[in-house]
């Protein structure tokens, strides 16, 4: 038996729960490879996620962001009489694919192309400013 032990488990790095909890969350998505994906960096310095999606169509597509994670996710309705295959080399089944964003990032669209489901995030403003923290004294 193997214990894993993660570094956000020491005493001295308090209120890192938050952290903790999006590092499991990508963890536990990253063990199915299904549908393959492609993470880009476009030239105006926003994100292009692609997922390859053949087979389904935008009503059977979800994109989502809570607590800083997006979550793409593709169901499939039981089709009644469904054909009888020889090869079956096309999955069809349905997905559920997360990814964490870093603060301040933003899904700005999401727009299904010949079986590809792109979703562009735009990254915050590198040039952010410094901001002063005021000391007061007690007493």
């Amino acid at each position: 038996m193997t214990t894993r032990t993660l570094l956000l488990d020491s005493p001295f790095l308090l209120g890192f729960e938050h952290t903790q909890r999006l590092i499991e969350r990508a963890a536990r998505g990253a063990g199915d490879a299904y549908p393959p994906y492609n993470v880009e960096a476009r030239d105006d310095g926003s994100l292009r996620i692609t997922l390859a999606v053949a087979g389904f169509s935008a009503d059977q597509l979800e994109v989502q962001v809570e607590d800083r994670q997006l979550t793409i996710a593709g169901r499939r309705d039981g089709e009644a009489g469904e054909s009888a295959f020889l090869h079956r080399g096309i999955a069809a089944r349905g997905f559920q694919r997360a990814f964490v964003l870093a603060d301040g990032m933003k899904v700005a669209s999401a727009t299904l192309e010949h079986g590809l489901l792109h979703v562009d995030v735009n990254r915050p403003d590198p040039a952010a400013q410094p901001v002063r923290i005021p000391i007061k004294t007690a007493g």
